[in-house]
């Protein structure tokens, strides 16, 4: 018997809608990194991306368990010297509450040219509109 291994174009892809509201930012990140990376499908290969598209609306929706809200920072370095910036997570949320989802996803896929491939396949927008409506992306509950 031997093992089955996905080839790159024999790979189908579906678009899911997931809807942000009242989710835990930790525990909505995982299943949607689980997503594209393509663990919930049978034929699923580690060197491979399997994975499937994923729109997450209502992303300023996304809340957080205990005092992390108040808490919480995300930091960038310019490269130069004195460059470290700190943002705290309620000012990211007030100007670009999409890139919130973006980081905790983008944290939880492979450090390589397939994490970056797998990366390009979220979609996170802030209100209830999106612009996918032509790939008619399936909407799912997530169970967390």
């Amino acid at each position: 018997m031997k093992t089955y291994y996905a080839k790159p174009g024999e790979v189908q892809r579906e678009w899911l809608l997931v809807d942000a509201t009242d989710m835990v930012l930790g525990r909505l990140s995982t299943r949607v990194a689980e997503i594209l990376k393509g663990k919930t499908k049978p034929q699923y290969t580690p060197h491979v991306d399997t994975g499937d598209f994923v729109v997450v609306i209502n992303a300023d929706k996304i809340r957080l368990t205990g005092n992390k809200a108040a808490q919480k920072s995300y930091f960038s370095h310019s490269g130069y010297p004195g460059g470290l910036k700190e943002v705290s997570f309620e000012r990211m949320m007030e100007k670009h509450p999409e890139r919130v989802i973006e980081k905790a996803v983008k944290g939880m896929l492979p450090k390589n040219s397939l994490g970056r491939a797998q990366g390009k396949k979220l979609k996170v927008y802030a209100g209830p509109e999106h612009p996918h409506q032509a790939q008619n992306p399936r909407k799912i509950e997530l169970e967390v």
